[in-house]
């Protein structure tokens, strides 16, 4: 292998630490997380998530990163194995496929402590990158209108709010209401 295409420690070790901030901080969010609490989920020195990471906001960020990625890999295989290619198809298969995924509290987590600390620039930065690129893959690979996507953005962070809010069995009539033709494994 050529020696341009030979990864460093510090480049292989980088996704373990993002999956580590990824736990860590869907557990304990930003403020009641540390790097050390981190470094221990990584199992590597506090030291050396600081060589990998300039401070809590990048690793943050890499976490919110490493959610995002996943959120794309489980779209991508909802759209792949939609049934019906329509637009509409697509979207349903997709909203199907993140419905399965947010059942990991780790992904949904994260989600909700970044949109709670988005006055950190970072943070908020990190944040509208993931939304966007979710939006452009939801957009691209279904083909959908704007509206249709924008849909299903929605629908997606309804979802988000029935599962952290735990109204998903609820009987109410308000509950019924919000919950009506969505389904949450």
């Amino acid at each position: 292998m050529p020696a341009s295409t030979t990864l460093s420690t510090a480049e292989l070790r980088r996704p373990i630490v993002a999956a580590a901030a990824l736990s860590e901080f869907a557990r304990g969010g930003f403020h009641g997380t540390t790097i050390a609490d981190v470094a221990r989920e990584a199992r590597i020195s506090p030291a050396y998530v600081f060589k990998l990471f300039p401070g809590k906001e990048a690793l943050f960020v890499a976490a919110l990163e490493a959610c995002f990625d996943e959120v794309i890999a489980a779209l991508s295989s909802g759209a792949d194995a939609a049934s019906d290619q329509s637009p509409t198809g697509i979207l349903d298969a997709m909203a199907d496929a993140y419905a399965e995924l947010i059942g990991d509290r780790r992904l949904l987590s994260i989600q909700v402590h970044a949109q709670s600390i988005t006055h950190i620039p970072e943070v908020g930065a990190g944040l509208r990158e993931g939304l966007a690129r979710v939006t452009s893959f939801a957009k691209e690979r279904s083909n959908g209108s704007n509206a249709d996507v924008q849909r299903f953005m929605a629908y997606g962070q309804l979802c988000h709010l029935i599962v952290t809010a735990g109204v998903e069995g609820e009987t109410q009539p308000w509950a019924e209401i919000l919950t009506h033709g969505i389904r949450h494994p």
